[in-house]
């Protein structure tokens, strides 16, 4: 059987509108800088929730193992910890929901959506303010 031209390049677009929905921000990430990974999971009621599971060694100033690094002032540890809460799904992305910096002990504002490369873009706000980082999709 041949395809004819208009049906294959249908099937071409198929992998890049499945990765285009913004909604769909699950997974497994390497933040900006590539100094951790924050992987994206259920919350438990079909939200996102966002918890750091890997910190590059070297990236940690004090010279303390990644299990040891704590918030300054909470004093909980990074590793483990839910950075990314409290999102509500909007037309376009999530929003509504907090992201916590642990490098600058600050929680911001949150939005974040899948982007069409695969990768997500995360928006920490103050008020109408938004920083955009893009994170890479770690995941296979």
């Amino acid at each position: 059987m041949r395809l004819e031209l208009p049906a294959m390049a249908a099937m071409l677009f198929l992998p890049a509108t499945a990765l285009a929905d913004p909604h769909n921000v699950f997974g497994l990430f390497a933040v900006e800088d590539g100094n951790s990974h924050v992987e994206i999971s259920d919350c438990g009621d079909g939200t996102p929730c966002g918890a750091v599971v890997w910190i590059d060694p070297t990236s940690i100033e004090s010279g303390l193992p990644p299990e040891e690094v704590t918030a300054p002032s909470t004093g909980e540890p990074v590793l483990g910890m839910v950075i990314l809460q409290g999102l509500r799904e909007a037309r376009r992305d999530w929003r509504g929901g907090t992201i916590y910096s642990p490098s600058a002990d600050q929680s911001y504002g949150a939005r974040i959506r899948r982007l069409e490369t695969g990768e997500l873009e995360v928006k920490g706000c103050v008020g109408p303010i938004c920083q955009t980082q893009i994170w890479t999709n770690l995941d296979p």
